[in-house]
């Protein structure tokens, strides 16, 4: 029996419910963001998958607020 942690892959790809996971964002805010074109994506078949890329950019995009 192992007791090593499993090592974290480095998707190119993430299912709307991972984008929300890792962006720390509910699941239905990310598909909001999609719905609006705030947040890019593709899709293939009927699934939509969002590129590492694509959430880079979006967090990019935030503007800090500043007081």
């Amino acid at each position: 029996m192992s007791t090593a942690a499993a090592v974290p892959i480095d998707r190119l790809l993430y299912k709307p419910e991972e984008a929300a996971e890792v962006l720390a964002l509910g699941r239905s805010t990310i598909y909001e963001l999609m719905a609006e074109g705030t947040l890019r994506y593709v899709k293939r078949g009927r699934s939509r998958r969002i590129r590492r890329s694509d959430l880079e950019a979006y967090v990019n995009s935030l503007e800090p607020i500043s007081h």
